[in-house]
């Protein structure tokens, strides 16, 4: 795995631009940071194949969809020998968009999406709850985001 340190100050521009707008083309990066595009699309590959840039992702806002409920879910589990087959089954809910291992009260945290409160019950009770190895949930309704930003690899050390 890549550090930080092996990037140099363009390579952590180029990042910082896609990051914000990810469909900032190469030619527009590279006018904006006075190189070439053929400087930014070898940077990229290198980038890539270092594994620091994995993909690119659309973001929406799932409220405008129709899913109006975000809501964490921490999850405590019968034994910590229970986590891949937990994880595994977390996978297949797909009202789940993101789950970490983590240290302190819970052993998974979870973000969920849902249409509504309803909703978020019906797979609570019907499909996380019912997971082998889950001993208890507790579940917290985010009311509102408050932000939302990639890492600023130009203020962070």
């Amino acid at each position: 795995m890549a550090k930080q340190n092996e990037l140099d100050d363009l390579d952590k521009k180029i990042l910082s631009i896609l990051m914000n707008n990810s469909k900032t083309t190469y030619a527009e990066v590279a006018k904006q940071l006075f190189v070439s595009p053929g400087t930014i699309h070898v940077r990229m590959s290198k980038l890539s194949t270092m594994g620091i840039v994995t993909g690119s992702r659309l973001n929406i806002d799932e409220a405008r969809l129709g899913y109006d409920i975000c809501a964490y879910i921490g999850v405590y589990l019968d034994k910590s020998s229970m986590y891949e087959n937990v994880a595994e089954a977390l996978i297949d809910i797909p009202e789940i968009i993101e789950a970490h291992y983590t240290t302190g009260l819970y052993n998974i945290f979870a973000k969920i999406i849902c249409k509504d409160t309803k909703h978020l019950r019906d797979v609570l009770h019907r499909k996380i709850q019912n997971i082998a190895g889950i001993q208890r949930t507790e579940t917290f309704i985010s009311l509102e985001k408050t932000v939302e930003r990639p890492i600023n690899l130009l203020k962070i050390p």
